[in-house]
């Protein structure tokens, strides 16, 4: 048997503006190309379907049209909610969509209620059986009384829910040759974080350690952007897209899984073709705008920080004729020292007059001074205003 380990769809989301759903779209495609070219018997998806609770009706009917497509190609789903999911939303008709192959957990009272795939291709009932279970997004605050714990933390109830796994297998164990697979979306001590996930909780406190999944035969984690492995058995397949600029030189891809009667198998990479690439520039505007080995970026979603001493004019128009998809523009003007930090307080109180305390608001605001002809206007401004001053 053959697991696809995915997650973080975030179906819906924007980059920096701009949306998403073509590139999502893009993904799409593939995956349901790789699923019928590689024979995959089971996709998981460890949460974060959606990008927010409130999905748009186009991106729910993205969703529908995946779901449709992965069962089509031969493939069941497991499918769990992730902390951008409404789980109630999400879960909407889950005994209905089982029946098509589609088997959602996202409720709390499911999490020890496996789906069982039988791995000799008989469905009988006691030969070797599969057993993938899903942990719904626990919220502590709301989920730590049902699961009767007194302290509301990530690790609390994270225990308690893997506890009661573990009861229903050993409970399985007893009659037939039994493996697992666990789909949680959570922060696992060990996983390197990237800035487009939302912090589980303040202060990083929310992570949880890895020996919660140990004895498991493969735990597939959701939350984490970039695909990475804390453990043999334990893995995050990340996003299938770049949702920020901290990701830009990242893989992005999934695990598939092989499951044999004697339990896990071989857990081999699979790599996704991003729709866009993305770069992050650095340097003097008209060195970027010169650099022959930029080429590349030029059909690229660019963040692009400017070291020029004084931040040149129309700085974004001139690089968007190169860059067109600059989407994010910063400075940081290289050898500013002390006079970069001057305090605008600092610079009021050394102004000589009227005009200095404009040009050097000016400056302050946008790094760079008044020019001959912006000083101009300034000082016919200022005269302007007195001479109504003295008309009144």
């Amino acid at each position: 048997m053959r697991l696809l380990h995915t997650s973080d769809w975030h179906l819906g989301r924007s980059f920096h503006g701009v949306g998403m759903l073509d590139g999502q779209r893009a993904f799409i495609d593939q995956l349901v190309n790789f699923v019928q070219d590689e024979s995959v018997d089971v996709v998981l998806i460890a949460g974060d379907v959606y990008d927010r609770a409130l999905p748009g009706v186009d991106v729910v009917g993205l969703l529908d049209d995946a779901l449709v497509r992965l069962t089509g190609a031969g493939a069941q789903v497991v499918l769990t909610s992730g902390n951008h999911d409404s789980a109630i939303r999400l879960g909407f008709a889950s005994r209905l969509l089982e029946r098509g192959g589609v088997h959602l957990r996202t409720r709390l009272a499911e999490l020890d209620k496996p789906v069982l795939f039988p791995l000799d291709g008989a469905d009988d009932a006691t030969g070797p059986v599969l057993a993938v279970y899903g942990i719904p997004w626990l919220e502590p605050r709301l989920v730590a009384g049902q699961l009767g714990v007194e302290t509301a933390s990530h690790f609390e109830v994270t225990r308690a829910a893997t506890a009661r796994i573990r009861t229903d297998l050993a409970a399985r164990a007893g009659t037939r040759t039994v493996h697992s697979v666990v789909l949680a979306h959570t922060f696992a001590s060990g996983g390197i974080s990237s800035d487009s996930e939302r912090d589980l909780s303040i202060g990083g406190v929310g992570a949880v350690p890895l020996d919660l999944f140990d004895g498991f035969g493969y735990t597939a984690l959701g939350h984490l952007h970039g695909r990475q492995e804390l453990s043999s058995a334990v893995r995050y397949s990340g996003s299938p897209l770049a949702y920020s600029f901290s990701e830009a030189k990242d893989r992005k891809g999934s695990w598939l899984v092989e499951v044999e009667a004697a339990g896990i198998g071989e857990i081999r990479e699979v790599l996704w073709e991003p729709p866009r690439a993305l770069a992050v520039l650095r340097g003097k505007l008209d060195e970027l705008l010169s650099a022959e080995g930029l080429a590349w970026a030029e059909t690229a979603y660019c963040q692009t920080t400017l070291t020029d001493a004084q931040r040149p004019a129309q700085a974004m128009e001139r690089l968007r004729a190169r860059f067109p998809d600059t989407l994010v523009l910063g400075f940081d003007p290289e050898g500013a020292g002390a006079a970069a930090r001057t305090s605008y307080s600092s610079r009021l109180a050394d102004a000589e007059d009227d005009l200095s305390i404009c040009c050097g608001f000016l400056e302050h605001v946008r790094g760079r001074g008044a020019d001959d002809a912006e000083s101009a206007v300034l000082a016919e401004a200022l005269e302007n205003v007195r001479l109504e001053g003295t008309s009144l």
